[in-house]
């Protein structure tokens, strides 16, 4: 069975980014897409209670007026879903992607992504969401809880889809960086592509060994690899560098090696997800 593209698909402007970005990865990779909309568990509920201490005769008529109205916004959540489901694949058949499946389902997104990802190659999902607020630069609040959850790497698409050519990736030596490398070394994905490997900090030999080792890997499957080490706190380098270079596109490890565990991703992370304007994708 081919592996799969996860692609979570709401009502936001990054839906159709998402679908673009699917459909340049389903062309160069060879794996499938399925589309996926999950409707919260409270979507299209009334949470207020209206019925106060009002006579009981017109308080069993006021309760079942109510609930015909949660009916009635649960069908058009629902159709609401379907509707999105079906633009998303109108954009993938116009990109000329074959397989496609789309699931509409009740629940938890991530409780859902986890149900589906096994065969699962990649997750994507868009910087923000419908209720993220783009004044204050907010993330989309189910971001961080698919990265956090997901085992598969997660593709973040960028507002807009623009063809992509060259390749950062993040490296510090860590162990989700590692993978992050090794994600890069098994996938066609990547085949083609101009990768540069950029280690922010001080050219140590410990450091230089560590990206020669990591050329390498890349090198072994096919993919000749550039590699620089900048000096400067990561997050800040590195998105000037994604700007001023400029590249199309980040790989990065979730976590940085010395992320203290906790239940958040790493702050270097989360501020490249934030300053910089081209997809990233994170490894665990």
């Amino acid at each position: 069975m081919s592996e799969k593209i996860i692609a979570l698909i709401d009502g936001s402007i990054y839906a159709q980014s998402v679908c673009e970005h699917a459909a340049w990865v389903a062309q160069r990779s060879g794996w499938t897409v399925e589309l996926l909309h999950v409707l919260g568990r409270r979507e299209g509920a009334e949470t207020s209670d209206y019925s106060g201490s009002i006579a009981l005769g017109a308080r069993t008529a006021l309760l079942e007026e109510l609930a015909e109205l949660d009916a009635q916004r649960a069908r058009l959540v629902t159709h609401r879903g379907r509707a999105i489901l079906e633009d998303a694949r109108a954009i993938l058949d116009r990109a000329g992607v074959n397989e496609i499946t789309t699931r509409l389902r009740h629940g938890d997104i991530v409780d859902t992504v986890a149900e589906q990802e096994g065969e699962a190659a990649l997750v994507m999902i868009g910087k923000r969401g419908e209720a993220a607020d783009f004044a204050k630069g907010h993330l989309g609040s189910n971001l961080e809880r698919i990265v956090r959850a997901s085992r598969k790497p997660v593709f973040v698409a960028a507002r807009a889809f623009k063809p992509i050519a060259r390749v950062l990736v993040a490296y510090d030596g860590g162990a989700s960086a590692m993978r992050a490398v090794d994600h890069i070394a098994r996938n066609t994905l990547y085949q083609g592509l101009e990768v540069s490997l950029v280690t922010v900090g001080t050219a140590t030999e410990a450091t230089r060994k560590g990206l020669a080792d990591a050329q390498a890997m890349l090198k072994a499957a096919g993919i000749q690899a550039q590699t620089e080490i900048i000096a400067g706190q990561p997050e800040t380098a590195l998105s000037k560098l994604v700007e001023t270079a400029p590249f199309d596109m980040v790989v990065m490890g979730a976590y940085g090696h010395s992320r203290i565990r906790s239940l958040i991703i790493g702050s270097t992370t989360t501020e490249m997800i934030r300053s910089c304007k081209v997809p990233i994708v994170l490894t665990r």
